[in-house]
């Protein structure tokens, strides 16, 4: 899956929290969430100054909803409930954890939350 596959399929099941994502939809959406908040914190910072944002909240809200779903839809993938997410409130062990098992590999074929996804194959 590419940089602008991963992007469209999460923005397309923004809040599809069923089914099952493959380690490079997640990582990829990811890395589109933090380049744009990077960016949208920089404008902010050129245009209002370092302690007012427009830009950086707004794309933080919009990429809420998105990044959750891609995020439980990545747990699926391991065979673990969605509410599995909740022990990132937990802080710093909540968060490695669920590093953790974000890097993990998926489940080979079908497991308690679909059949595993199809890999798109692209031809240059």
């Amino acid at each position: 899956m590419t940089f602008q596959d991963s992007i469209r399929t999460c923005l397309g099941k923004y809040v599809a929290f069923s089914g099952r994502a493959r380690r490079p939809e997640f990582w990829w959406f990811a890395l589109f969430v933090f380049i744009g908040a990077w960016i949208t914190g920089a404008i902010d910072r050129m245009l209002f100054g370092s302690d007012f944002g427009v830009l950086g909240p707004i794309f933080g809200l919009a990429m809420l909803l998105p990044y959750i779903s891609v995020a439980v839809r990545r747990l699926h993938d391991t065979d673990k409930s969605g509410w599995w997410i909740l022990i990132g409130l937990i802080p710093l062990v909540g968060v490695l954890v669920l590093i953790y098992f974000y890097i993990q590999e998926g489940t080979k074929g079908a497991n308690t939350f679909g059949p595993e996804p199809r890999v798109v194959k692209r031809s240059i």
